[in-house]
């Protein structure tokens, strides 16, 4: 009887482990999940899970079509929970004024945000072989530190670390104490810093000013570049509902700009940067052109109120994208901020960059690298 009850027990544990599981949330999140499935060998394809997370993006019919698209077996929806929906949490988040106060209610904090997420989370991540998570800064990273359960991260944005080091800057002072007690998994640090992050994959190792251990590079523009034209008409059919009527509208026979366009500073002045950057750089050797607006999945200006005279792309698709419609071409594309160096689609880029938003706002919101 007793060999029975051990043999049921080891039944019970054994475990049918899955492939891989990406936890998204943005799109250009989404875009480079399918670039590392894509550059899988065919019969590895098709089975990895896709997450996807509600607490910044809305991500519209993307799973109806990300689960038709082939790459993966399972698409959920995770209603990732941010630590203001707790006030029981929030109370822990206050500057107590001490170093020792503020670890201590921090270590609290750290266990509360990552307990809360259990009701919201869609899979049991024990299930699966290699985790990544793009973004653990968010509550997914507290949840899966206090699971206990490892899990590669992934680079937000394309070089973004390079501007703004969120780790260090959220952490400035006393950084290797904090880094130390995440080490041992009392707080939790994102991009490479917790306990049960196996490691942190960048884009570019070079361009990054502050090193961790747990950095490993590989280079989006590889993966890109390792695509076939199905692939990429793959991606253009998962992204891009509407790619007749953004051909339509391209099809003036004129110099067209492209304008890429951030989150960036309160509303009013948004629409005032956005403007004097088409004032500024909307011709093409002294011309009218075409400008065409492509505005940032998380910008919530309306672009089609504001500049009702221009061009006005889907902001549901990452700009990458576009490198892989056949054809497509622009005389000009600007940015602020948004890394640009992999666009293939441009005979001109225009990166303005941290002087221009000087003009705009208190340098100190945009140069987080030098606060550090």
């Amino acid at each position: 009887m007793q060999t029975a009850r051990v043999r049921l027990s080891m039944r019970k544990e054994i475990r049918i482990m899955k492939d891989r599981i990406y936890v998204c949330h943005t799109y250009y999140h989404v875009y480079v999940a399918c670039l590392k499935e894509l550059n899988l060998e065919r019969e590895k394809r098709g089975s990895a899970t896709l997450v996807m997370s509600t607490m910044s993006n809305d991500f519209g019919d993307l799973k109806e079509r990300a689960l038709n698209c082939g790459l993966f077996e399972a698409v959920y929806m995770f209603e990732e929970k941010e630590d203001v929906n707790f006030p029981e949490i929030m109370k822990y988040h206050v500057d107590r004024g001490n170093l020792l106060l503020n670890l201590l209610t921090r270590i609290r904090y750290t266990k509360l945000l990552g307990k809360a997420q259990e009701p919201y989370v869609p899979v049991d991540f024990r299930e699966y072989k290699d985790i990544y998570v793009f973004c653990d800064s968010d509550p997914i990273g507290y949840y899966l530190s206090y699971k206990k359960i490892h899990y590669h991260a992934l680079e937000d944005g394309l070089d973004c670390i390079s501007t703004y080091d969120t780790a260090r800057y959220d952490n400035r002072g006393h950084f290797k104490l904090k880094a130390f007690l995440a080490s041992l998994n009392l707080i939790f640090i994102q991009n490479g810093w917790g306990k049960y992050c196996l490691d942190m994959e960048v884009n570019d190792i070079s361009v990054l000013p502050y090193p961790c251990p747990k950095y490993i590079e590989k280079s989006r523009q590889e993966l890109a570049d390792a695509l076939t034209k199905e692939d990429k008409a793959l991606l253009v059919r998962l992204f891009i509902a509407n790619i007749g009527e953004i051909e339509e509208k391209l099809a003036t026979g004129k110099k067209n700009v492209l304008l890429l366009t951030e989150p960036l500073c309160e509303l009013p002045v948004r629409e005032k940067i956005f403007r004097d950057c088409i004032d500024l750089y909307g011709q093409i050797e002294g011309e009218e052109s075409v400008i065409l607006i492509k505005p940032h999945p998380r910008d919530l200006l309306d672009y089609e109120d504001k500049f009702s005279q221009h061009i006005v792309l889907d902001r549901k698709f990452p700009m990458e994208v576009l490198n892989y419609i056949e054809g497509l071409t622009f005389c000009r594309v600007i940015s602020v901020f948004t890394v640009v160096r992999n666009i293939r689609f441009a005979e001109e880029i225009v990166y303005l960059g941290e002087d221009f938003m000087d003009q705009y706002e208190d340098p100190k919101l945009h140069r987080q690298n030098e606060e550090i």
